[in-house]
């Protein structure tokens, strides 16, 4: 199972919070608050990888926490946002 790292935005109050993953460009989540937001975030992340399979790709790799720090282009997000793990493929919910 892999874990893609996601970046919280919480724009305030009043606003919606918004979730993005710096491995999946494009793909993001939303909600009235972090934990809706964060609830969202694996339909998005599937949604994301039915687009790319439709497209003959795959999900890239996810890269750990220790490599996006080192990414220029993502290392300010992650200092300045909350940060969770999102796990995929997420686990099946149980049928009773």
């Amino acid at each position: 199972m892999a874990e893609y790292v996601a970046i919280i935005e919480d724009a305030g109050s009043d606003d919606a919070v918004s979730v993005w993953f710096p491995d999946l460009p494009g793909c993001i989540s939303g909600g009235d608050d972090v934990d809706e937001a964060l609830e969202n975030a694996p339909e998005a992340l599937a949604f994301y990888a039915q687009e790319l399979i439709a497209d003959g790709r795959q999900l890239p790799v996810p890269r750990t926490l220790d490599e996006l720090k080192a990414d220029p282009e993502v290392a300010d997000d992650l200092r300045n946002h909350t940060v969770a793990l999102i796990e995929w493929p997420p686990l099946a919910e149980s049928t009773e």
